[in-house]
């Protein structure tokens, strides 16, 4: 069976080899990859430009943004037939292609990443190192864990004031340096897309433009939305063992940095939030008014098949209401909640129409093609391409994320 067979429909006039071969897959690879971005960018805000009033979630957002990191590979290895052969693409990077050039610009952002972390934890790297190694009769888990630090710290054990300082201008160097990287990262996703010159949809030198704006968007939503699900779930934590340790900070000043925290985050997501609709339209704008040759199957799938999609749910739900909601005066957590998941579904709802509505339509400007996501997996194929793939993908990150922050605290020192 051909790839693309078992969740493409066809009507009209379509060719007898098109389908639908970029699914739900492709959709989140470069939903994935917008999250590492933007969430590298929120932390950026404070390491570089000094935005105090975001140091609250600066840390959360950076261990966010590695462990991201990973996932955003794991779309392309789940839609492609040969995934073995997907480590070609790091081992042996290359300029002649935008895809090969991934392997450079991944392996690069993961290394600016992974320094910064070193450089922001160090100080903790060595404290837990020398805390376990007083310990006289240590146990097996202590042991390990004795052992990973003293590692992580890589025989930097100086801990002075002038040493510390010394990690902040580092941070801030490779902050600087990760947030083009970053951009770059993602915008050579939209570059693919955009430089496409059979798609008629995909062909426009705005298309890498709109989707680092959105991937910024996107990357900030998340770090609200996951932040505010980590402090409340510290805020019970809190409220459970405040009895038997003291020294835990009371729900109240939990609930107090939190609001905090999310007032001033949400400020710069409306700022990014205006600039993403603003080039979207922009673009959209742009076709209509030059109307090319493609322009008449264009506007049938924007205007017609594809309406619900692109203008109740992206431009509606995705964009104007949470726009609203953060601008009504006292935000509260609750309307952050909801804000943040709508921005969240709009994103993803570009990059879908991006994706899938790009594929829409047949290159004989004559047919349509749908696309019928695979809900219940009956083999590996519509497991990979289907519902449950994307949940894997989404998933994972949580699970890094968990770990991580075993090793690398994000509340240590904010709060």
């Amino acid at each position: 069976m051909v790839h693309g067979e078992l969740w493409t429909v066809k009507e009209l006039f379509v060719y007898p080899n098109e389908y639908i071969y970029w699914t739900i897959q492709i959709v989140m690879y470069p939903f994935m990859t917008g999250l590492v971005a933007g969430a590298f960018v929120l932390s950026s805000l404070y390491h570089v430009f000094g935005v105090t009033q975001l140091k609250g979630i600066a840390r959360f957002s950076l261990v966010f943004s590695f462990a991201l990191l990973p996932v955003a590979m794991l779309p392309l290895m789940l839609h492609l037939l040969q995934p073995q052969r997907g480590i070609e693409v790091m081992m042996t990077p290359h300029f002649t292609s935008a895809i090969a050039a991934f392997g450079i610009v991944f392996s690069t952002y993961g290394m600016i990443v992974a320094s910064e972390l070193w450089f922001v934890y160090r100080k903790h790297f060595v404290e837990t190192a020398m805390e376990l190694r007083q310990l006289g009769d240590r146990t097996f888990s202590q042991h390990l864990r004795h052992l990973l630090f003293s590692a992580l710290t890589l025989g930097a054990m100086d801990i002075s004031e002038h040493a510390l300082e010394k990690d902040e201008k580092a941070v801030k160097i490779l902050a600087g340096i990760g947030i083009p990287v970053a951009c770059f990262l993602h915008g050579y996703a939209g570059f693919i897309f955009g430089s496409v010159k059979a798609n008629a949809l995909w062909m426009t030198p705005l298309m890498p433009v709109i989707f680092i704006c959105s991937a910024v968007v996107s990357g900030i939503a998340l770090c609200m939305l996951t932040y505010i699900v980590t402090m409340e779930a510290r805020k019970l934590i809190a409220a459970w063992k405040r009895k038997q340790y003291p020294e835990l900070p009371s729900p109240e000043e939990l609930k107090s940095a939190e609001v905090h925290v999310v007032t001033m985050t949400a400020k710069y997501l409306i700022m990014f939030l205006i600039l993403a609709i603003t080039l979207e339209l922009l673009d959209l704008i742009f076709r209509g008014y030059t109307a090319v040759k493609s322009w008449d199957i264009l506007r049938s799938v924007i205007y017609g098949r594809d309406f619900v999609n692109i203008f109740v749910i992206q431009y509606g739900m995705g964009n104007l209401v949470p726009f609203i909601i953060f601008l009504l005066p006292r935000l509260t957590i609750k309307r952050a909640v909801a804000g943040t998941l709508m921005v969240l579904l709009g994103v993803f709802m570009m990059r879908w129409n991006v994706v899938i509505g790009g594929q829409a339509f047949s290159s004989s400007f004559a047919g349509f093609m749908h696309y019928h996501l695979p809900i219940w997996p009956h083999d590996m194929e519509t497991f990979k391409e289907g519902l449950f793939g994307a949940l894997t993908v989404i998933v994972t990150p949580f699970i890094l994320f968990w770990f991580l922050d075993k090793v690398m605290p994000v509340f240590k020192e904010t709060h």
